[in-house]
């Protein structure tokens, strides 16, 4: 049996492959054949049906769908071991507490049995069971810190794999030039906003008596168009304003499937098909997000100038990380 690998659909998980046999005498009917592929580590199965007629050959496309599953990476656990150096510490600590808790507990136990046994050792009873509610008391605590610590961690890694997933998507500034995200940082303060072409373009117009105070504090916008429309964008204004009104919006996603904003909207429970807004700091992490359009006069009051003598000084001031 020979293996014809066919396409790859770009900008997504599936791919296509054909199966070509040579005629065989008393094959198996329904047999059934697993495929696993290196790389993605995903296991691809398919039940295959043949013929047991003389034919010359016969052809058979399997279409194998890999989920997507969020991969975290390692850049993702090193910034979340520097953004909370200590977090591993408390972890093992809470562990080492719990054990001993434990152990003390397993201790009173028997100790306890012993008395209950013992009419002798009578009196020993409140004390031991005041040791053994202690040591309860001490492992369920600790436990409790532990799986919120551990909660807490596990939240904040995948936050900063989503954010380094998102700082890998391509921006298209112009016909000839594509960036990665990431080539923005410390540059500009992006603000997407992803819906509809008519959402984007009344978030065009609703920018436009800010236009010259965003791009003085380096925001720039990424219109995601969700439909397939085209936004409408037009440019009444001549000379100056509307050279800015364009360097405002004159970036344009690319692989637009890409995108995790769907992932997004289900985890803060947002409906898919609403128009949301996501700003991201000037390192590249988010800063803040909602549904309907951009708060464009709160960016402008909140952010600092990125020129004058602060130039610098104050890209960190963007807000609080969500």
């Amino acid at each position: 049996m020979a293996i014809t690998f066919g396409s790859v659909i770009p900008n997504s998980n599936t791919m296509s492959l054909t199966l070509t046999t040579q005629p065989l005498n008393n094959f198996i009917t329904n047999h059934r054949t697993n495929f696993v592929f290196c790389g993605r580590s995903v296991g691809y199965g398919h039940t295959l049906s043949f013929s047991d007629q003389r034919v010359s050959s016969s052809f058979v496309t399997v279409v194998c769908s890999a989920a997507n599953k969020p991969d975290i990476s390692s850049t993702a656990r090193i910034r979340s071991e520097v953004l909370s150096p200590f977090r591993s510490v408390r972890m093992f600590f809470y562990i080492a507490f719990v054990a001993s808790g434990s152990l003390g507990a397993f201790i009173a136990i028997t100790q306890l049995i012993g008395a209950l046994a013992n009419s002798s050792r009578a009196t020993e009873v409140p004390e031991i069971l005041k040791g053994l509610a202690i040591d309860i008391a001490a492992v369920s605590l600790f436990a409790f810190l532990y799986f919120r610590e551990n909660k807490a961690k596990n939240a904040q890694v995948a936050r900063l794999s989503r954010e380094e997933s998102l700082s890998n998507l391509k921006l298209r500034v112009d016909e000839k030039k594509i960036i990665p995200m990431n080539s923005l940082r410390g540059i500009a303060r992006l603000v997407i906003c992803a819906g509809p072409a008519s959402f984007v373009t009344e978030s065009f117009k609703r920018s436009e008596p800010f236009t010259e105070s965003l791009l003085d504090r380096g925001v720039l916008v990424v219109p995601l168009v969700t439909d397939g429309n085209s936004p409408a964008f037009e440019f009444e204004e001549t000379g100056d304003l509307a050279t800015r009104r364009k360097r405002l919006w004159q970036l344009a996603p690319v692989y637009i499937n890409e995108w995790w904003l769907d992932e997004q909207k289900k985890l803060a429970g947002v409906p898919s098909d609403s128009p949301v807004y996501l700003s991201l700091r000037m390192d590249g992490r988010v800063r803040g997000s909602g549904v309907g359009y951009p708060p464009w006069n709160a960016l402008v009051a909140q952010l600092p100038s990125v020129k004058g003598m602060w130039t610098g000084l104050l890209d960190g001031m963007d807000g609080r990380v969500l």
